[in-house]
């Protein structure tokens, strides 16, 4: 596409809300301010080599996992940008103990809130791996003028009005859904800006790849070791094993997953039955994205965006991706000898 023929995210996001009389623009503005805010944090990742941002901070988050100086880098950029705009009352981060709400008169008047994962897949930084952050936007529940509270951070995902991510790989993109459909923006660095590259996007209905951290299959039950010798045994569907990939960064093997098909996996174990990967910061925002593209995602009970978030910090099991991936996958987890 030549620059003449470029459409920015701007230009997109305000061609989109003219489709809606009633829109404001704020949507539109606070999807602007979290590219803004990925721009920064891309600048931080194409030099991390050259300054002193590789490394642990020294510090752990709430999870207990050890924090990256780039982690935090990330974190204090998107606070720091939401709380200048007008749009966002308060933000909650997969890096922060409790929500924070924006004391001031312009947030307190905002419609919206952000939760966010700053940085997903921190650990491959140092190996110069792809890793990226993922959001997702609500509507506040609390009264418009006073400031946000715990409750408007604790919405399933179905309440979502828009949810995307930052990857930071060979080419820096910005994915997001919303109820018109999912689009990506590739970052086109001689002019600054986010530009149309992937418009309606759509997750194929069957892909060859499946993505788990297959070192833990120890502890996986016999529904889960089930459909991964399914994966591995030349099955019916493709007269072939499937191909394993595994990144490590949720937005990495998400992406791809998105783009190419295939299934995406973080299961229950022995050791976390609840999972690991977080419902409010990484499952609701992807699942959102990959349904708004045609897929799917679960928990392996029950439809992901449907669970009642009762923790800020909540984790759950997913299977994400094509839509007949996860269908079969959900045969051998939900066979009779897991019930």
């Amino acid at each position: 596409m030549s620059q003449n023929n470029l459409i920015t995210m701007d230009e997109f996001t305000i061609q989109e809300t003219r489709k809606f009389k009633q829109a404001t623009g704020d949507l539109s503005a606070l999807l602007r301010d979290l590219g803004l805010a990925g721009k920064i944090i891309n600048n931080q990742v194409r030099k991390a080599g050259l300054v002193d941002i590789l490394g642990q901070h020294g510090a752990t988050n709430v999870q207990g996992e050890e924090q990256m100086k780039l982690d935090v880098f990330a974190n204090e950029t998107l606070i720091n940008i939401l709380k200048n705009c007008t749009e966002c009352a308060g933000i909650a981060s997969e890096e922060n103990d409790d929500h924070l709400s924006y004391e001031d008169t312009y947030s307190q008047n905002a419609k919206y809130v952000v939760l966010f994962d700053p940085l997903d897949g921190s650990s491959n930084i140092d190996v110069n791996a792809s890793i990226g952050t993922i959001f997702a936007i609500y509507r506040r529940v609390s009264p418009i003028g006073t400031p946000c509270t715990l409750e408007d951070f604790l919405q399933p995902g179905n309440k979502q009005v828009a949810a995307g991510y930052i990857i930071y790989g060979s080419s820096t993109m910005m994915v997001y859904a919303t109820k018109l459909g999912v689009n990506g923006f590739t970052l086109e660095p001689s002019i600054g800006e986010f530009c149309l590259s992937h418009p309606n996007m759509k997750c194929p209905e069957k892909g060859k790849i499946y993505s788990i951290n297959q070192g833990n299959s120890v502890k996986y039950d016999e529904g889960m070791m089930s459909y991964l010798s399914f994966c591995m045994e030349n099955n019916k569907e493709e007269g072939r094993p499937y191909s394993q990939r595994y990144i490590g960064s949720m937005v990495a093997d998400m992406h791809r997953t998105l783009i190419k098909g295939g299934i995406f996996i973080y299961p229950g174990d022995k050791s976390s039955p609840k999972g690991k990967l977080r419902l409010q910061y990484e499952c609701n925002p992807m699942t959102l994205i990959m349904e708004a593209a045609g897929g799917m995602g679960v928990s392996g009970k029950e439809n992901i965006l449907d669970i009642q978030p009762t923790e800020l910090h909540q984790r759950t099991p997913i299977f994400i991706g094509s839509k007949n991936m996860v269908e079969k996958a959900m045969e051998f987890v939900k066979a009779p000898q897991n019930a």
